[in-house]
């Protein structure tokens, strides 16, 4: 069995630790059970002592504050480095979440509008064509039956996928996307812009027409793409300036800066089935990526953020709050509301969940679990997520590094743990 290090520390001791830079509230917080609240530590340390995952860091906030901060577990086994609360990890798709709040800045200022044709600022997709099957088996690439816009990109209804699909694969990985990109998200690796790379991706076919379907894929890094060129700026020069600076997200980029400790960064293990624990993976893109030694020269408002469970909270609870945090406002409520509610209909068929302008949203009591209706997040490729439940006041963060993601289990466990443990 795997040996575990684990430190809980509760609302009163985290209190003492972050109260400077968490907003006041004008009314009582509500909080956790202290008793109940046990159960999340014990989800923890479960599944550290099962070997299912290699460590983990909790974070939940009620009311903006915060009620509770778990670590459980190693951030790296072989080197015997206990987990720690600032430990930094790689966020994958929770990127994309920020980088739709970019968007709806420059949507805000007339820079970017929601239904301009994204040729606009892409225009290599001028000539977008679909990858059709017909009833013979025969794929053939047809004409788009309309222009993709900025808001099928922001709902993941544009038909483009991360290209690994055996229809259009060959063609992905020529262009050095698809099946060449890891699972097909991970670009770090590139010494490109990322403009470089979607540019490539434009007269790629797509799996289907736009509006037809939601189709999890390249959508956010070309609205990165877009981000760059509508404010002439790098995206990562204007997500610091315009958001995670001002927000106090210092541990948030898209590689690991240079005086940042390389032991902050959490190794990224998988599940060996023949062990019954984690492995350490592979170096690149299908392991430990090129956050650290890469050509830092491709952003991917997709898939490329690193960051702690305290920074991504500050920003959720911004977004929480309705667009303002620490009396600065980032994004007006109208925004915060569009992308926190269905924009696509039943286009995710009967499941009672939905897409906003960047968040999953929960539209049915159940659809996901104990989340109340109104809730939304997402999650990231190396086993992270997050969701927030307007209703309850909560913020909910949970940190791990386990790729191929195989769901052990703990993401539903832990969120199941805190709507327990509410008082």
């Amino acid at each position: 069995m795997l040996r575990m290090q684990r430190s809980f520390i509760h609302a009163i001791a985290v209190a003492a630790v972050f109260g400077s830079t968490w907003p006041a509230t004008a009314q009582t917080p509500r909080g956790l059970d202290p008793e109940r609240a046990r159960n999340i530590d014990l989800v923890l340390e479960r599944y550290v002592e099962e070997g299912r995952i290699a460590g983990a860091v909790a974070l939940v906030m009620r009311d903006g504050q915060v009620v509770y901060e778990g670590v459980a577990g190693w951030a790296d086994i072989e080197a015997g480095r206990p987990m720690t609360a600032d430990a930094i990890f790689r966020i994958a798709s929770q990127t994309k979440a920020i980088t739709s709040a970019l968007v709806m800045m420059l949507v805000e200022e007339g820079r970017i509008n929601l239904n301009d044709p994204i040729t606009r600022w892409m225009p290599t997709f001028a000539n977008s064509t679909v990858a059709v099957t017909g009833e013979d088996g025969e794929v053939e690439f047809v004409r788009a039956r309309r222009a993709i816009t900025v808001q099928d990109l922001l709902t993941h209804t544009a038909g483009i996928s991360y290209g690994t699909e055996s229809t259009i694969s060959g063609l992905y990985a020529e262009a050095g996307l698809g099946p060449a990109a890891g699972y097909g998200w991970h670009t770090a690796d590139k010494d490109e812009t990322i403009c470089d790379s979607m540019d490539r991706l434009g007269p790629l076919p797509k799996t289907r027409h736009p509006g037809e379907a939601f189709v999890y894929g390249y959508n956010t890094d070309i609205l990165g793409c877009i981000v760059e060129r509508a404010s002439g700026m790098p995206l990562d020069e204007f997500m610091r300036t315009r958001l995670t600076e001002p927000l106090g997200m210092k541990d948030t980029h898209f590689f690991l800066p240079e005086n940042t400790p390389r032991e902050r960064l959490v190794t990224v293990y998988t599940y060996n089935n023949a062990s019954g624990g984690p492995v350490r993976t592979v170096e690149g893109p299908r392991g430990q990526g090129s956050y650290v030694d890469g050509p830092r020269r491709n952003f991917s408002g997709g898939a490329g953020l690193l960051s702690t469970a305290h920074d991504y909270a500050r920003y959720l609870e911004m977004i929480r709050n309705g667009g303002e945090l620490d009396g600065v406002r980032y994004l007006s409520r109208r925004s915060v509301e569009l992308m926190s509610t269905n924009q696509v209909g039943a286009l995710r068929g009967a499941t009672g969940l939905g897409f906003g302008l960047g968040f999953e949203t929960v539209d049915r009591l159940g659809a996901a679990g104990l989340a109340s209706v109104g809730s939304f997040g997402w999650s990231g490729a190396y086993g992270t997520q997050y969701r927030v439940d307007p209703e309850e006041g909560l913020v909910m963060v949970l940190m791990i590094q386990m790729i191929p993601f195989s769901g052990p289990g703990i993401r539903e466990a832990f969120t199941s743990a805190v709507y327990g443990a509410l008082d």
